[in-house]
C-alpha cells in the first residue's frame, strides 16, 4: 500500500468511527463535529462554518437543528452587532463529552495495534501534517 492509499484508508476508518458514535446518539458526523468544536469555545457562526467547511445557509440549518434538539444556543456577539455566537447547552455539553469519550475509546483501541514507540511517532507525524 502506498502513502496516499494508507492515509485515505485510515481516514475512512476514522470516519466510520465518527459515524458509528454519531449514530448511537442520533447525530450525523457533521453534528458530532459541531459539538466537538463547541466543547471549549463559543465561536461565531462564521468561525464554526470555516472549521466545518460550510457556507452560511448550511451553517444556519445545522445550528437550527441542533438548537431544536436543545444541544446549542445562539446569543448576540458583544463585539459585533450583527454577529451571532454559538454555545453548548448543558445537554449539548453532556452529549459532546459522551461522544468525545467514546471516540477516544475507539481510536485508542485502533491505535493499540501499534507499539508505544510507533504510537509516539505516529502522533508526532500526524501533528506535523495537521499543523500544515
Amino acid at each position: 500500500m502506498n502513502t496516499v492509499d494508507a492515509v485515505v484508508q485510515l481516514s475512512f476508518q476514522v470516519q466510520r468511527i465518527l459515524a458509528a458514535v454519531g449514530a448511537e446518539h442520533d447525530l450525523s458526523v457533521i453534528q458530532l463535529r459541531l459539538l466537538g468544536i463547541l466543547r471549549d469555545r463559543t465561536p461565531g457562526m462564521l468561525e464554526v462554518g470555516q472549521h466545518l467547511g460550510l457556507d452560511k445557509s448550511s451553517m444556519t440549518g445545522l445550528v437550527s437543528r441542533a438548537e431544536k434538539r436543545g444541544l446549542v444556543e445562539r446569543s448576540p456577539s458583544p463585539h459585533d452587532g450583527r454577529g451571532v455566537l454559538v454555545s453548548l447547552t448543558p445537554a449539548g455539553r453532556r452529549l459532546a463529552e459522551q461522544g468525545e469519550a467514546e471516540v477516544t475509546r475507539r481510536i485508542t483501541a485502533l491505535m493499540k495495534q501499534l507499539n508505544v514507540t510507533q504510537r509516539k511517532q505516529f502522533t508526532q507525524l500526524a501533528a506535523v501534517l495537521v499543523a500544515g
